[in-house]
Parts: C-alpha cells; structure tokens; sequence
C-alpha cells in the first residue's frame, strides 16, 4: 500500500466538495454556495481535478473500471443537477446522488492506486485464509 501526494491532493479535492455539502445540508447555504446548482458546480469542478489529480492509474483493471463507471455516471448526475437545479426536492435528491456517487468513485479509485486487495484469497477449499 503506497500512498502518494496525488492520493493527498484528491483526498483534499474530495472533502472540499464533502465539507460544503454537509454544511449546506445543515444550514441551507455555505459561503458562495446558495442552491443545489452551486454545489453542483462545485461538485464538477472539483471532481474533475480530483479525477486528473489520481491519474489514468486508478482507473485500470476491474475495480478502476467500476470506479471510472462511478466517476462518469457522477459527472452526468451532476451535469443534470445543474441544469435542474431549480425543481425543488429533485434537484435536492439529484444533488444527494451526485455526492454519493462521487465519494463512491474516490473511494474506489483510492483502492486501486493504493493497490489495497479488493478480495479476500481463498484456499482450495473455498475458505478464507484469514
């Protein structure tokens, strides 16, 4: 398990789209934040340089194929919230798959470059070696 500074920068990139939203969860608004179409354009933008900040790297392999699915499929999410941002409790449920997605997809790219084994090692006999 190597941990390099672009898991770091990602990490940072990540908790500050996290931390705005559950402040904005909690009181309604955050500073330069006032509606699900600023989170969610704060969500893209930082998402995005999270995304280049791991690398092609952490999106190899089955479970980088899954967390790059996630990385798309919150970027789509996004890129809807935004432009329904004004509908009320969709655009507040759109907003709330939008940040779960994108945790999904760092957590699972962080697995990968971080080469953390994703499955448990059976033995011949089907049992768990640990």
């Amino acid at each position: 398990m190597k941990i390099g500074w672009r898991d770091g920068v990602a990490t940072l990139l990540v908790a500050a789209i996290v931390v705005p939203y559950i402040g904005y969860l909690l009181r309604g608004s955050m500073p330069f934040i006032q509606d699900p179409r600023g989170m969610a354009v704060t969500g893209l933008v930082l998402g995005v340089a999270a995304a280049a900040a791991v690398g092609r790297a952490a999106f190899r392999g089955t479970w980088g194929a899954i967390a790059a699915f996630f990385a798309v499929a919150s970027g789509a999410v996004g890129i809807v919230t935004f432009i329904r941002a004004d509908e009320g409790a969709l655009s507040e449920g759109l907003l709330a798959v939008f940040m779960t997605a994108l945790v999904v997809a760092w957590v699972l790219a962080e697995l990968v470059r971080t080469h953390v084994p994703l499955t448990v090692p059976l033995t011949r006999a089907g049992r768990s070696t640990h």
